[in-house]
């Protein structure tokens, strides 16, 4: 089992944790981490994009000039797609770019991501963090103290003031157990873990 160090958020060692192998130590599998990121990045594409073809573009319904005799192309309507107001090739149209993974594919990637980052020596484990107050300073120090800048900061509970005194730091997201994702583990530098979302993850997934 890998042992990392436990951190309070001053930035000082209080101990140290044993992370379950079956969930920071597993196979990566590169194929379905890379699935699960292209996915939750299809998933949330609007998909409202949309233009018109020759046949939705209103007007262009005589023929310009006549077919011959002119010294110009043949040209049928003003709103094909060559002429200026006309209609565009292959038009663009609303659709789903969505795409599903399975429940196993999903977990192996997760997975993988948790493992890549505990290989990586880029999490940190906090003992606790909480605050009397929403305080985006304190917030601020917390990372200052760790020597950290860019980081997903995971927790057990839903608590508030934690949540909305990282919300204005550009360069911070905080997740719950429940919602944290591959996406988001590989986009940050570094994964701020405390020991009570350690377990839950450790409860849920081993």
């Amino acid at each position: 089992m890998a042992n990392v160090s436990v951190y309070n958020i001053e930035g000082k060692e209080v101990g140290s944790l044993e992370l379950n192998d079956a969930i920071f130590a597993v196979e990566i599998n590169e194929h379905l981490v890379h699935m699960a990121v292209v996915s939750q990045l299809a998933n949330n594409r609007q998909g409202t994009q949309s233009a018109k073809t020759r046949a939705e573009v209103s007007g262009g319904g005589r023929k310009p000039w006549k077919q011959k005799g002119t010294g110009h192309a043949r040209q049928g309507s003003t709103r094909s797609p060559q002429w200026t107001g006309g209609g565009v090739v292959f038009a663009p149209k609303p659709r789903d770019y969505s795409f599903k993974m399975n429940k196993k594919e999903k977990r192996i990637a997760l997975l993988s991501a948790l493992t890549s980052r505990a290989l990586e020596k880029k999490i940190v484990v906090l003992d606790d963090i909480k605050f009397d107050e929403v305080k985006t300073k304190a917030f601020a120090s917390v990372l200052n103290n760790l020597n950290l800048n860019k980081a997903l900061v995971v927790l057990n509970d839903n608590d508030k003031n934690v949540i909305l005194s990282a919300r204005n730091i550009p360069t911070v997201k905080v997740s719950l157990t429940n919602t944290i994702n591959v996406y988001d583990i590989l986009k940050y530098d570094t994964l701020i873990v405390t020991k009570a979302a350690v377990a839950t993850i450790e409860e849920v997934y081993a």
